[in-house]
């Protein structure tokens, strides 16, 4: 990816990097070495002064990702040359670790990459448990994901839940932390870390019910955690379900939690545009 900047001001080139063009100085100080930073095509150290119409640009690369690239079906929602959003199946890792290297999302985006010729790397902005489903967005370079951890995004979940509150919406603030080791679960406790959702109520059905989620913390397992602790707990969840939430999941056939990543709202890193994203993919129960 190619960053370009036509100056409207005189300055140092390392002004314009740090201001206009939002890098960190970490991020400068590394492409300093090569020919990755121009003002007109010529390659400038960051004291190069620059004048008004002088253009720059900068060559962003990224190494090639130790895990293996391999073909696999994306669900492409949105791309640019900053960014690619993607829908993710339920059961799908995100990212390779030491059991797993092969069959993630990251592998199949590093072979899309590949195939179509384009130097990136996977940066998740958002990252989803395996049985979690739906909009993942990727930063294709350290920059532009900088930039959008900078930036925040507000992110909507659906949930088919057991049950289901009373109210038609309201607020969950409870504190999360995690169980003892060796486990990986969380609970809520009041020495936890400090944990919001809002929920508001789509749809009610019998036992179950659909919610809307915002998380406005984003801690491991926020939602399923603060459902299960509230009396609804998400339908097909093995861990936080309660045994009457278990078997109506059963029941109905569920193979995996009822938890949809489906509305994403932030805005472009490079071009300050409001972008709001939508998954393709959505919560159902069925028999």
């Amino acid at each position: 990816m190619v960053l370009k900047w036509t100056a409207d001001r005189a300055g140092r080139l390392s002004s314009f990097l740090l201001g206009e063009l939002k890098m960190s100085a970490g991020l400068m100080n590394k492409l300093k070495w090569g020919d990755s930073l121009r003002v007109n095509g010529v390659p400038q150290r960051t004291n190069y002064p620059v004048q008004p119409g002088d253009v720059i640009t900068v060559a962003l690369a990224e190494e090639t990702p130790e895990y293996p690239a391999e073909d696999g079906e994306l669900s492409i929602l949105y791309e640019d040359d900053a960014l690619l959003a993607v829908d993710k199946p339920a059961g799908m890792l995100i990212h390779p670790s030491r059991a797993r290297n092969t069959g993630t999302l990251a592998n199949f985006v590093a072979g899309y990459y590949q195939k179509t010729g384009q130097n990136c790397a996977f940066h998740p902005m958002t990252r989803l448990d395996r049985d979690t489903f739906g909009i993942v967005l990727l930063a294709k370079n350290a920059h532009v994901h900088s930039l959008l951890q900078s930036g925040g995004a507000k992110k909507i979940y659906h949930a088919l839940v057991y049950s289901g509150p009373n109210e038609v919406s309201g607020t969950i603030d409870a504190p999360i932390a995690r169980r003892p080791l060796p486990s990986l679960l969380r609970y809520v406790n009041p020495e936890g870390k400090p944990s919001v959702t809002e929920w508001q109520i789509l749809k009610r059905d019998k036992k179950l019910c659909k919610l809307a989620l915002r998380p406005v913390t984003g801690r491991t397992h926020q939602l399923r955690v603060h459902c299960a602790y509230m009396g609804f707990p998400i339908l097909g969840d093995p861990q936080y379900g309660s045994p009457e939430s278990q078997a109506y999941s059963a029941e109905l056939g569920l193979t995996h939690q009822m938890l949809c990543a489906r509305k994403l709202e932030f805005s472009h890193p490079l071009t300050g545009q409001a972008m709001v994203l939508e998954s393709a993919m959505d919560v159902q129960g069925r028999k």
